[in-house]
């Protein structure tokens, strides 16, 4: 397996021992949680870059990049409403946005298209790394709550207005392949056994 890829999946399996120090109570389990939080998101630099330089990108990578980056962040929101730092329904709207592009990229997929993450989407990511490392360390540092809600709002704006343009640029490539193949044939109904005139119309130009 290629190192970009390798990357890709020690992020998820940063994933479990983010939500137990995030989650422990004990002393200086939130800096531990943000330090390893940090670090997950570093690899999320890393393997995009080394896969570039090296012309290691590959649909496994494309792919599964994307799925650890929603693991990461989702279970990290998701940690943050059961310490109550962030609001459960705006939570579910995140997650419910990733899991409606993840559902779209699978769709493609089986069409044969390869979404890759857009300006719009690594922005949000962007901002969901800063948010949930501001907010975990709210109870420490009381004074980046306005910000931490600031930033948390930024990532609701970014997370529909990125999902509303993977939706759109998916259905422009449907348009634009139906437009290449062309209309689909007409489709003849028999009924009783007996061909209606227009049937047979169509089946005697289809053999000439």
């Amino acid at each position: 397996m290629s190192l970009p890829n390798s990357l890709t999946l020690l992020r998820i399996f940063f994933v479990p021992l983010l939500v137990a120090l995030l989650l422990t109570r004990a002393p200086n389990m939130d800096l531990w949680a943000v330090g390893v939080f940090i670090l997950a998101a570093i690899t999320d630099l890393l393997d995009g870059y080394l896969a570039r330089k090296r012309g290691q990108i590959t649909r496994l990578g494309i792919l599964l990049d994307p799925i650890a980056d929603k693991l990461l962040t989702s279970a990290a929101f998701i940690s943050l409403v059961e310490l109550h730092l962030v609001p459960a329904w705006i939570v579910v709207i995140i997650i419910g946005r990733e899991l409606a592009v993840s559902g779209l990229r699978a769709v493609a997929s089986s069409e044969g298209f390869v979404i890759s993450a857009s300006e719009l989407g690594k922005t949000k990511m962007v901002f969901e790394v800063v948010a949930i490392a501001v907010i975990a360390l709210v109870p420490r540092f009381p004074v980046f709550n306005i910000l931490g809600q600031v930033l948390l709002w930024l990532v609701v704006w970014f997370a529909l207005a990125s999902a509303a343009q993977y939706f759109w640029h998916f259905w422009r490539k449907l348009e634009e392949r139906d437009k290449q193949v062309g209309a689909p044939p007409r489709m003849v109904v028999i009924r009783g056994g007996e061909e209606s005139d227009g049937a047979k119309k169509d089946v005697a130009a289809h053999r000439s």
